[in-house]
């Protein structure tokens, strides 16, 4: 006899059903064949001025960059073959940075250097290939994918294409797209990556203004060699964190004294505010593991003596993740690198005694992380957020035999994409750790005789 199947289950099958068909369905391990995308080169064919700004952008590079070659296949691969717990790392780090092999099934992908089809990155047949996501919250690659000759977009153009059909969804014209790869969650539950929920929980979420707004601004260009021009054709541009010209000013910054006049043996204290101005997410975001972004003061007398400025000292908990000081960190490198009792590499290579704004990664031990797979718990969030203005002291006990004159005091705020002395450690090339002036400001401070 046959059991009666509850309505609520009918209804679950039927919406689950409706949303998946079987052309439509979740990007998983070999669920689909490489012949199953276009290469880039052939949309590039008719859509030039895109497939041009997409090839100098880091999406067409998410599987080619340097960094992300030896983060995975020196730290990634090995970490998930000697740990379960992390194992699915070695086939889920592609389902972003390289989706063609990782829905094709194949991963580990060859090396870059190998030219195949893993090179590709996140490419045109990728991103308008989606049709939606599974579950509430898109995140970790839980992307639903329908290749073939139905592209999925944000426009319906005014010409019809040769090549092959358009159709609209809500998803293209939304952050929540970007979210799919933009929030990442580790083998411990951690959300190691936010960037798409740190829009949605600020202010210009709010307001309607995309993640596409900033990184596909509007622009007059033809979507097509044979269409029509529009006004506000969305650029392929996706200019973030690896763009100098998109860092630089991000954040305001502004120094002044208590006083203006001081004498030798005096204190002045100099207040530094650092305001968002520009980002709809915090700063840094993404893969903050790695990316540093700290405060440097420096004074400098009428003689050209030099004198570093360390930040004063809030009292909040885990506040000397904050602070740069000389500490080891990233122990658990060693477990891929096969080094027992590993005992790290300096945690953040940059003056002691300046303020870095980072959230800090702990892996199961409690010891601090650079490898997000291996998160499993965080610390301070100490980030600057979208619109919000933080504001730091320092303190400036002025030496007696400081010479008369004008006292310039220049607070500086670099970035960098990876902490520096794990670029050097991995061999990593000096791009990646290159220093980005955010901003600076100066304040003068007279000395009397």
């Amino acid at each position: 006899m046959f059991k009666k199947i509850p309505l609520s289950y009918l209804v679950i099958l039927i919406i689950i059903t409706s949303v998946i068909t079987p052309a439509q369905k979740p990007g998983t391990v070999g669920s689909f064949k490489y012949s199953d995308f276009k290469k880039p080169s052939y949309c590039g064919s008719c859509h030039k001025d895109f497939y041009r700004q997409w090839d100098q952008a880091m999406m067409s590079k998410a599987y080619t960059h340097h960094w992300d070659e030896i983060e995975y296949f020196k730290l990634a691969v090995p970490h998930a073959e000697k740990d379960e717990k992390v194992a699915e790392v070695r086939e889920g780090c592609n389902g972003c940075h390289a989706p063609i092999s990782f829905m094709a099934g194949d991963v580990p992908p060859p090396l870059p250097e190998m030219n195949s089809r893993a090179n590709e990155s996140v490419s045109c047949e990728v991103c308008h290939s989606i049709t939606g996501f599974t579950g509430d919250t898109p995140f970790n690659f839980n992307y639903v994918v329908d290749p073939g000759k139905t592209k999925y977009t944000s426009r319906l153009g005014d010409t019809q294409s040769p090549a092959h059909e358009i159709k609209v969804t809500e998803l293209h014209k939304s952050g929540d797209f970007c979210g799919i790869c933009h929030n990442e969650k580790s083998p411990f539950g951690i959300w190691v990556k936010s960037t798409h929920l740190e829009w949605k929980e600020g202010p210009y979420a709010e307001q309607g203004v995309q993640c596409q707004t900033c990184h596909m601004p509007q622009a007059e260009l033809k979507t097509a060699a044979m269409g029509a021009t529009y006004m506000d054709a969305k650029t392929h541009l996706f200019h973030g964190a690896h763009d100098p010209g998109k860092v630089k000013g991000t954040i305001e910054l502004r120094i002044n004294p208590d006083i203006v006049e001081a004498e030798p043996g005096e204190k002045v204290k100099f207040t530094i505010a650092l305001f968002n101005q520009k980002t709809g997410h915090k700063f840094p975001t993404g893969s903050v593991e790695d990316r540093i972004l700290w405060m440097h003061v420096e004074a400098v007398d009428s003689k050209g003596n030099m004198y570093h400025l360390p930040v004063d000292l809030k009292g909040f908990e885990g506040e000397e993740f904050t602070i740069a000081s000389d500490v080891l960190a990233y122990q658990d490198m060693g477990i891929a690198l096969g080094i027992e009792n590993f005992e790290g590499v300096q945690r953040d290579g940059v003056p002691f005694g300046d303020r870095i704004f980072r959230l800090p990664y702990f892996d199961p031990q409690g010891r601090m992380t650079m490898q997000q797979w291996n998160t499993a718990s965080l610390g301070v969030d100490y980030r600057i957020g979208p619109r919000e203005t933080k504001i730091e002291t320092c303190t400036f006990n002025l030496p007696d035999n400081l010479p008369p004159g004008e006292l310039k005091v220049t607070a500086v705020l670099n970035y960098q994409l990876l902490v520096k002395p794990v670029a050097d450690f991995l061999n990593v090339p000096e791009e990646e750790s290159n220093i980005m002036e955010v901003n600076r400001h100066s304040t003068v401070v007279k000395i009397l005789d």
